[in-house]
Protein backbone atom coordinates (compact mmCIF):
# COMPACT_ATOMS: atom_id res chain seq x y z
CA UNK A 1 0.00 0.00 0.00
CA UNK A 2 0.73 3.31 -1.11
CA UNK A 3 1.74 5.44 2.34
CA UNK A 4 -0.24 8.07 2.00
CA UNK A 5 -2.62 6.02 1.65
CA UNK A 6 -2.00 4.10 4.79
CA UNK A 7 -2.12 7.77 6.43
CA UNK A 8 -5.20 9.14 4.91
CA UNK A 9 -7.39 5.42 5.13
CA UNK A 10 -6.51 5.07 9.30
CA UNK A 11 -9.53 5.97 11.54
CA UNK A 12 -9.97 5.49 15.48
CA UNK A 13 -12.28 2.43 15.18
CA UNK A 14 -14.84 2.20 16.93
CA UNK A 15 -16.72 -1.20 16.04
CA UNK A 16 -14.54 -4.32 15.54
CA UNK A 17 -15.11 -7.72 14.11
CA UNK A 18 -14.92 -10.87 16.27
CA UNK A 19 -11.86 -11.87 13.72
CA UNK A 20 -8.79 -12.67 15.35
CA UNK A 21 -5.41 -11.39 14.18
CA UNK A 22 -3.09 -13.81 12.15
CA UNK A 23 -0.01 -14.47 13.96
CA UNK A 24 2.28 -13.04 11.26
CA UNK A 25 0.60 -9.54 10.91
CA UNK A 26 0.80 -9.17 14.72
CA UNK A 27 4.69 -10.01 14.21
CA UNK A 28 4.91 -7.40 11.67
CA UNK A 29 3.10 -4.75 13.66
CA UNK A 30 5.35 -5.54 16.66
CA UNK A 31 8.20 -5.21 14.32
CA UNK A 32 7.85 -1.65 12.79
CA UNK A 33 7.01 -0.77 17.02
CA UNK A 34 10.74 -2.09 17.75
CA UNK A 35 12.33 -0.07 15.19
CA UNK A 36 10.68 3.15 15.60
CA UNK A 37 13.12 5.84 16.69
CA UNK A 38 13.64 7.10 19.79
CA UNK A 39 15.66 10.01 21.65
CA UNK A 40 19.39 9.22 21.34
CA UNK A 41 17.94 5.58 20.38
CA UNK A 42 17.52 4.92 24.55
CA UNK A 43 14.61 2.80 23.54
CA UNK A 44 13.02 3.27 26.79
CA UNK A 45 9.85 1.86 25.77
CA UNK A 46 7.86 -1.65 25.71
CA UNK A 47 4.98 -2.85 24.42
CA UNK A 48 2.52 -5.43 26.10
CA UNK A 49 0.34 -7.51 23.35
CA UNK A 50 -2.67 -8.73 24.45
CA UNK A 51 -4.93 -11.52 22.62
CA UNK A 52 -5.32 -14.10 25.69
CA UNK A 53 -9.05 -13.96 25.77
CA UNK A 54 -8.74 -14.24 29.36
CA UNK A 55 -6.25 -11.60 29.80
CA UNK A 56 -8.25 -9.19 27.16
CA UNK A 57 -11.11 -9.22 29.55
CA UNK A 58 -8.81 -8.30 32.43
CA UNK A 59 -7.22 -5.38 30.51
CA UNK A 60 -10.52 -4.42 29.01
CA UNK A 61 -11.69 -3.77 32.45
CA UNK A 62 -9.62 -0.18 32.98
CA UNK A 63 -11.04 1.19 30.52
CA UNK A 64 -14.78 2.49 29.30
CA UNK A 65 -13.44 2.33 25.69
CA UNK A 66 -13.73 -1.45 24.80
CA UNK A 67 -15.06 -1.93 21.35
CA UNK A 68 -14.36 -5.86 20.79
CA UNK A 69 -10.96 -6.01 19.48
CA UNK A 70 -9.27 -9.45 19.59
CA UNK A 71 -5.81 -7.64 20.25
CA UNK A 72 -4.77 -4.73 22.48
CA UNK A 73 -1.01 -3.19 22.56
CA UNK A 74 -0.30 -1.24 25.43
CA UNK A 75 2.86 0.71 25.35
CA UNK A 76 4.72 1.92 28.20
CA UNK A 77 8.13 3.55 28.87
CA UNK A 78 10.76 4.61 31.13
CA UNK A 79 11.25 8.03 32.10
CA UNK A 80 14.28 6.95 34.34
CA UNK A 81 15.86 5.12 30.74
CA UNK A 82 14.94 8.51 28.57
CA UNK A 83 16.86 10.98 26.88
CA UNK A 84 16.63 14.69 28.57
CA UNK A 85 17.14 17.75 26.97
CA UNK A 86 19.41 19.65 28.73
CA UNK A 87 18.05 22.59 28.61
CA UNK A 88 15.20 22.59 30.41
CA UNK A 89 14.81 18.92 31.92
CA UNK A 90 12.38 17.66 29.04
CA UNK A 91 12.03 14.02 29.54
CA UNK A 92 11.65 12.49 26.23
CA UNK A 93 10.13 9.31 27.36
CA UNK A 94 6.33 9.92 26.71
CA UNK A 95 7.37 11.50 22.91
CA UNK A 96 9.29 7.67 22.53
CA UNK A 97 6.40 5.57 23.22
CA UNK A 98 3.99 8.07 21.08
CA UNK A 99 6.59 8.00 18.33
CA UNK A 100 6.47 3.28 18.78
CA UNK A 101 2.13 3.90 19.51
CA UNK A 102 2.28 5.35 16.13
CA UNK A 103 4.58 3.52 14.53
CA UNK A 104 1.89 0.40 15.45
CA UNK A 105 -1.34 1.97 14.54
CA UNK A 106 0.22 3.01 10.68
CA UNK A 107 1.84 -0.73 10.75
CA UNK A 108 -1.60 -1.92 11.56
CA UNK A 109 -3.84 0.03 9.10
CA UNK A 110 -1.08 -1.24 6.79
CA UNK A 111 -1.68 -5.04 7.39
CA UNK A 112 -5.96 -4.25 6.28
CA UNK A 113 -6.45 -3.73 10.43
CA UNK A 114 -8.13 -0.43 12.22
CA UNK A 115 -6.78 0.43 15.36
CA UNK A 116 -7.85 3.05 18.06
CA UNK A 117 -5.72 4.72 20.84
CA UNK A 118 -7.03 4.88 23.95
CA UNK A 119 -6.29 7.11 26.63
CA UNK A 120 -8.71 6.70 29.19
CA UNK A 121 -7.60 4.05 30.83
CA UNK A 122 -6.56 3.30 34.93
CA UNK A 123 -2.86 3.13 34.44
CA UNK A 124 -2.42 1.93 38.04
CA UNK A 125 -4.75 -0.78 37.71
CA UNK A 126 -3.40 -1.68 34.37
CA UNK A 127 0.45 -1.92 35.43
CA UNK A 128 -0.92 -4.27 38.37
CA UNK A 129 -2.25 -6.67 35.80
CA UNK A 130 0.53 -6.69 32.99
CA UNK A 131 3.30 -8.61 34.03
CA UNK A 132 6.51 -6.49 34.10
CA UNK A 133 5.19 -3.18 34.30
CA UNK A 134 6.05 -1.58 37.19
CA UNK A 135 8.52 1.66 37.02
CA UNK A 136 6.89 1.78 33.86
CA UNK A 137 4.50 4.98 32.79
CA UNK A 138 1.30 3.11 30.20
CA UNK A 139 1.06 5.77 27.94
CA UNK A 140 -1.58 4.08 25.11
CA UNK A 141 -3.88 1.18 24.37
CA UNK A 142 -4.03 0.37 20.97
CA UNK A 143 -7.02 -1.25 20.10
CA UNK A 144 -6.00 -3.41 17.13
CA UNK A 145 -8.76 -5.76 14.36
CA UNK A 146 -10.52 -5.64 11.53
CA UNK A 147 -13.11 -3.72 11.28
CA UNK A 148 -17.35 -4.36 12.07
CA UNK A 149 -19.19 -4.02 8.82
CA UNK A 150 -20.39 -1.09 10.52
CA UNK A 151 -17.48 0.62 11.32
CA UNK A 152 -16.68 3.85 10.19
CA UNK A 153 -15.36 6.94 10.95
CA UNK A 154 -16.65 9.58 13.08
CA UNK A 155 -18.03 12.32 11.94
CA UNK A 156 -15.24 15.07 13.03
CA UNK A 157 -12.66 12.62 11.49
CA UNK A 158 -12.05 14.96 8.53
CA UNK A 159 -12.27 17.73 9.91
CA UNK A 160 -8.40 19.26 9.87
CA UNK A 161 -6.89 22.97 10.22
CA UNK A 162 -6.20 24.39 6.71
CA UNK A 163 -2.18 24.06 5.88
CA UNK A 164 -2.48 27.90 6.59
CA UNK A 165 -3.80 27.38 10.29
CA UNK A 166 -1.23 25.26 10.97
CA UNK A 167 2.63 25.87 9.51
CA UNK A 168 4.68 28.69 9.10
CA UNK A 169 6.83 28.44 6.73
CA UNK A 170 10.23 30.23 6.23
CA UNK A 171 10.46 32.40 9.36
Amino acid sequence: MEFNDVLNRRYSCRAFAGRSVEREKVERILEAGRIAPTAVNRQPVHIWAVSDPEMLDFVKGVTRSNYGAPLILVVGCRPDKAWVRRYDGKNGAEVDAAIVATYLMLAAENEGLCTLWVGSFDPGLLREILPGAEGYELVAMINVGYPAPESQPSPMHGVRKTMEELVTRDV
